[in-house]
């Protein structure tokens, strides 16, 4: 299928570690369109930029004010060569930059609020910081032609706050994939089969529920944790895995490309989405990781926030519980381990509701309004 159209993909991130931009990426490239991705990378080690219409662009965070100006400098400079049909701005950084530059070049603008940027976890100490991003979302949020977001509460919640119409719920779901091969966990690391290997699975941050996992570990002796994923708090918790002596059964993997994820996924046995109601972004959180699980065939225990607790007892995949009750999250762990008929039900209907909760299927609302 020919099509002359331009895409342009904006993203603060590395393109080739974000679902999100991949998905949206081969969507409009199996369409015949043209994309081009604008990224950016700061944390891989050893990391060489990636040029051509797929790029990613090496920056150094020593510096703050380097780095904020070098990002702005690449964006701004390959936005103005690159005249599009239609310009995708996958966070608020990237926001100002591709509404003032399409006003320039013509074309259609997505604003994809992937986060409730003005309640930022990561920013919960930093307010000046979280005040200038509310300030510039709120500012040009007025100015993309719509708004796409992860989730429907997230979407009533800008809808209320900067009084739009609209907008475009478009969920992190993950591309569905047949005869996924699932990674031999046990045979890497010699575990017995009896042992049950817990997964988290994202960024490595505060607030995502590793200490809780970290108790988990400690206080359950048939059980390995896998951390897939990387993140600036990452030596804080391998440092602290050995200080509460649980290092010999907790295994940090890094980064995995997209492409093999779900092979790792797939290899362990109980996912987990353990978010902390430290923010209101984190309140309303829909995460990725969590469709993951479920189209890898992984039972899921969760925070019981509403929009994940909605996903796991509409689809019955998982537990959803209460994480300022230690003691449920241990006891939710040990009813899937213990009780084998209540897991294989859950993975079962995993493998259902991964027909339903993919990227194939969430793709055909974008393309309803892209004619």
């Amino acid at each position: 299928m020919s099509n002359s159209r331009r895409v342009v993909i904006a993203f603060l991130g590395n393109f080739n570690y974000d679902s999100r931009c991949l998905n949206l990426h081969h969507s409009f490239t199996e369409r015949g369109f043209k994309v081009k991705v604008i990224s950016f990378d700061w944390l891989t080690p050893n990391f060489m930029r990636q040029k051509g219409e797929v790029a990613v662009h090496k920056l150094d965070k020593k510096y703050s004010l380097i780095y904020y100006l070098r990002f702005a400098a690449i964006l701004s400079y390959n936005l103005i060569q690159t005249k599009a049909d239609y310009y995708f701005a996958e966070d608020v950084y990237t926001l100002p930059f591709v509404v003032s530059i399409s006003k320039i070049n013509g074309g259609r603008v997505f604003y994809d609020s992937r986060e409730l940027y003005g309640h930022l976890a990561g920013l919960k100490h930093k307010q000046t910081i979280q005040k200038i991003l509310y300030q510039i979302e709120r500012i040009f949020i007025r100015h993309v032609d719509n708004v796409i977001t992860t989730g429907e509460m997230d979407s009533e919640f800008l809808q209320k706050e900067y009084g739009l119409k609209e907008t475009i719920v478009l969920r992190n779901l993950p591309m569905r994939q047949s005869g996924v091969e699932p990674f031999d966990f046990r045979k890497k690391f010699k575990l017995d089969e009896e042992i049950k290997i817990l997964l988290y699975q994202g960024v490595i941050l505060h607030g995502r529920g590793l200490k809780i996992l970290f108790e988990v570990v400690k206080k359950t002796s048939d059980t390995f944790l896998i951390v897939i994923g990387d993140g600036e708090h990452r030596n804080y918790y391998e440092e602290l895995s050995e200080s509460e002596g649980i290092k010999p059964r907790v295994f940090f993997m890094g980064k995995v490309p997209q492409r093999f994820l779900l092979n790792y996924t797939a290899g362990a046995d109980i996912g987990f989405a353990l978010i902390e109601n430290i923010s209101l972004s984190y309140f309303y959180a829909l995460p990725n990781k969590l469709f993951e699980y479920i189209q890898a065939g992984l039972p899921v225990i969760v925070s019981n926030f509403p929009q994940m607790k909605k996903i796991v007892d509409d689809y019955k995949i998982g537990i959803a519980v209460d994480l300022e009750r230690e003691e449920d999250v241990i006891a939710a762990v040990v009813k899937l381990i213990k009780e084998k008929s209540f897991y294989n039900e859950l993975k079962s209907n995993c493998i259902i509701a991964a027909d339903k909760l993919n990227w194939n299927v969430e793709i055909e609302k974008m393309f309803k309004i892209i004619t």
